[in-house]
């Protein structure tokens, strides 16, 4: 009888701990994919507001700023969603010639992998939307940011401070994310969002200066 109260208790505890690896795993996944999405979007916020503040540096207008800013917003999401369609695509083709390599040899773990892993499969659609879009949601902030400022200092600055609040809070997010040192990781994305616009600004200003 107690052999097989030590079976049972055995059993249940495999069981629960198959269940906590399960669940891991599955958070594991997810925040791999979400931290993907905030990196995105803070590469959406710097690369847009740094282009904002180069030509902001040459030209005054808010027309300019404004068009500078959406063509940094298509260009970089378009160039975001084809690295990542490319990239996943190839490790798709990858994994399903690894697959079906399985399948010919008559391997019974290939056939299970086929089948439990078919579901697992990289979609590079999925992935190429999801770059866009987190670049997309990044890109806005600034734009957002300066629309209806019209003087020149005051947009400039309020680009700068709402930019430098989002790269807190994205860098922030990504830290808890990551399971990294969340001030450490937002000073650092934030010292390195600085360092972007104040090198573009600073250099366009030079350039300019020079030959306009």
């Amino acid at each position: 009888m107690s052999n097989k109260m030590e079976k049972v208790v055995i059993g249940v505890n495999d069981h629960a701990m198959a269940g906590d690896e399960k669940t891991e795993f599955d958070y594991s996944q997810r925040s791999q994919w979400l931290r993907a999405a905030v990196l995105g979007a803070n590469d959406g916020l710097v690369s847009t507001a740094s282009l904002m503040m180069g030509v902001g540096a040459v030209k005054q207008e808010i027309k300019a700023m404004m068009l500078s800013g959406f063509a940094g917003l298509m260009a970089g999401a378009c160039s975001m969603a084809i690295g990542e369609f490319v990239s996943v695509y190839s490790q798709l083709e990858i994994e399903v010639a690894q697959l079906k390599r399985a399948k010919m040899r008559g391997e019974q773990g290939g056939r299970e992998g086929e089948e439990d892993g078919g579901g697992q499969l990289p979609r590079p659609f999925q992935a190429a939307s999801a770059s866009a879009m987190a670049f997309t949601v990044g890109a806005i902030v600034p734009l957002l940011s300066a629309a209806f400022v019209r003087e020149y200092w005051v947009r400039v600055g309020v680009v700068a401070g709402v930019s430098s609040v989002a790269l807190v809070v994205f860098g922030a997010t990504g830290a808890v994310l990551g399971r990294s040192p969340v001030v450490r990781s937002a000073a650092r994305v934030l010292i390195g969002g600085w360092a972007a616009m104040l090198l573009t600004f600073g250099l366009m200003k030079l350039v300019g200066s020079r030959v306009m």
